[in-house]
């Protein structure tokens, strides 16, 4: 990380649309002088994601995420703040410089320019030594050609490679073209041992180079070429790479996948999709699909297709897979592929053409989860008849469309024989359950948040719950208000004594530090998290809200500040009857 000059970062922000930014990773509509849209940040179906342009500034009143368009930027593209910055300055034609010396790093820090160039070493180290003389190498070649069947031309195109059977050959080779150990360690490219031995990660297996959207190479998976196990290695998070973030073959697939994505399990069934002409194939990267990854396909895709292994563990990942990919809005829908265990194998065995008829023929998902429930069930028996009934039942309660609803229950009246309008009854009941437990947990919630309990952001708030809302409101006046930031600065009023949160301490002292060394507020983005940029933003938005925000607001929230400290000095803690006040400030002010 580098510091920035302030005046381009405020060139920047102030040359981005934030409107037109969010717009290319949300489906966003006008609501008033506001834009709306869900939330990409979590999962929901009711948009509680907001756009201000007035403010060029976005809220979610789902999560909580907020903040300016350096803040999206971070949370959406899993940047640091100068990473970040820069981002937004090239799509605005600003030439960003960093002032190296300005800044000393509390820990190590890897230029991440360095550690792609790293990859990109290591993935043709890979892909020569696959058409090498070294041990194994024709072995590894073979697996592609003759086993997998894959032609020069795909293994080129993916940068298939091999890691030779050696302990530190690679690493050696690393080190010659001027990396560190240190480096190749932070890349998961080699490990040390106990006795500070350095060895390759990856040893006699075939390799796979992981290439993100913007054509960067940020990890690698390999397989083996015996029975050893494990049977895939794949990279560990490093500088560069995340894998719940990632997904195998999404910087090609995103070329042909405007109208469907094919969700794989493996990095050779999405291989020998792509060599059969099914280039919008992807797959997660040994671990299970992530409301990441679902998010990420959102951005590219209107309806995935999955297309996992057919055995028990294939099917328990596609039950997962289709709750986290419906969460995200997607339609989302499965195949089975019959006679053969993987895509790759049925493609093998029966050729493109055939395999298209099964994705045509992919299920939508209450259909994929009658067809289950039925093969456990025996529905000519009363018994097995009356739980198959119920399992379907609480799926079909699940289903937000109530038009939907209507489609699936006369679907089950009709393979039941049983009356549409008692199943419809069950499913209303169901659905009423449902929305009374939601309300009490929601209740409960909106109590502890009141209260503070579960702030993982201010965790002091429950331990004084009226002090720290008299905070809030003087944090948000003087961020809101230039004048109010030169009376209190100006004539002194506060001390940063006078917090008793540490969150709220630390805002102010940024204001405060802001105001006196260039007279404005500071960018929050450079010293607080995203989570934390969006608690500020929410201050903000809560006392925007109000019409009464002049000088006698603002002293007397400070007096009341101050009378709260001193309440809960001379007691040690926060009384019930201040608690009951607070919520029934709060509750006039709304």
């Amino acid at each position: 990380m580098a510091m920035i000059n302030k005046a381009v970062i405020e060139e920047v922000i102030m040359r981005t649309d934030i409107q037109s930014l969010i717009s290319g990773y949300v489906s966003l509509k006008r609501a008033g002088s506001m834009y709306k849209g869900l939330c990409p940040f979590h999962s929901e179906k009711s948009p509680s994601f907001t756009v201000y342009p007035q403010t060029n500034s976005f809220y979610c009143f789902g999560c909580g995420s907020g903040g300016d368009a350096v803040t999206f930027i971070k949370q959406i593209e899993h940047l640091d703040y100068p990473d970040a910055v820069e981002f937004l300055a090239r799509r605005a034609g600003i030439t960003v410089i960093r002032d190296e010396k300005s800044f000393v790093p509390k820990e190590k820090k890897f230029d991440k320019s360095r550690m792609y160039s790293m990859n990109v070493d290591a993935a043709n180290y890979f892909h020569r030594a696959l058409f090498s003389d070294l041990p194994g190498a024709k072995e590894a070649l073979s697996y592609f050609t003759e086993k997998r069947k894959l032609s020069l031309a795909t293994i080129k195109h993916f940068g298939l490679g091999y890691a030779p059977d050696s302990f530190d050959i690679f690493s050696k080779y690393m080190i010659s073209k001027g990396y560190t150990y240190e480096e190749l360690v932070a890349g998961f490219l080699c490990g040390k041992s106990e006795k500070g031995n350095y060895y390759d990660s990856f040893r006699k297996r075939v390799m796979f180079p992981i290439i993100d959207v913007a054509g960067n190479v940020i990890a690698f998976g390999g397989r083996v070429l015996d029975d050893t196990k494990p049977k895939y290695k794949n990279s560990s998070d490093t500088p560069v790479f995340k894998k719940s973030r990632n997904l195998f073959a999404l910087n090609f697939a995103r070329h042909t996948s405007s109208e469907e994505l094919i969700l794989c399990e493996g990095y050779m069934d999405v291989i020998a999709l792509h060599s059969a002409g099914f280039t919008n194939a992807v797959a997660t990267l040994g671990t299970a699909i992530t409301s990441e990854q679902a998010r990420l396909m959102s951005r590219y895709t209107k309806k995935v297709i999955i297309c996992y292994d057919s055995d028990e563990a294939g099917q328990t990942a596609t039950a997962k897979a289709l709750k986290i990919i419906g969460e995200v809005g997607l339609d989302v829908r499965v195949i089975v592929v019959p006679g053969s265990k993987d895509p790759d194998e049925y493609i093998k065995s029966y050729g493109s053409d055939k395999f298209r008829e099964v994705l045509n023929g992919a299920k939508m998902e209450f259909t994929y989860k009658m067809d289950n429930i039925l093969a456990k069930h025996d529905i000519n028996l009363p018994h097995d008849k009356v739980n198959a009934l119920g399992e379907l039942e609480r799926e079909i309660s699940r289903v937000y469309s109530e038009a939907e609803r209507d489609v699936y229950i006369k679907i089950v009246s009709k393979k039941f024989d049983v009356d549409a309008k008692s199943i419809k009854s069950d499913v209303e009941r169901i659905i009423n359950k449902n929305i009374r437990e939601y309300k009490k947990s929601e209740e409960e919630r909106a109590k502890q948040t009141v209260a503070g309990y579960s702030d993982k952001i201010n965790p002091d708030f429950a331990k004084a719950p009226a002090v720290a809302k008299h905070e809030e409101i003087i944090l948000a006046l003087l961020m809101l208000y230039p004048e109010h930031r030169k009376t209190v600065f100006g004539e002194n009023l506060l001390r940063i004594d006078d917090f008793f949160t540490d969150f709220n301490k630390r805002v102010f002292e940024s204001i405060e530090k802001a105001y006196r060394e260039f007279g404005d507020l500071p960018d929050f983005n450079e010293f607080f998290s995203p989570e934390e940029v969006g608690r500020i933003t929410k201050m903000k938005l809560t006392r925007m809200a109000l019409s009464a925000n002049g000088d006698e607001v603002l002293r007397e929230s400070i007096s009341s500040l101050k009378s709260s400290m001193q309440k809960k000095n001379s007691s040690g803690t926060s009384t019930f009857e201040d608690l009951t006040n607070l919520i029934n400030k709060m509750r006039g002010e709304s």
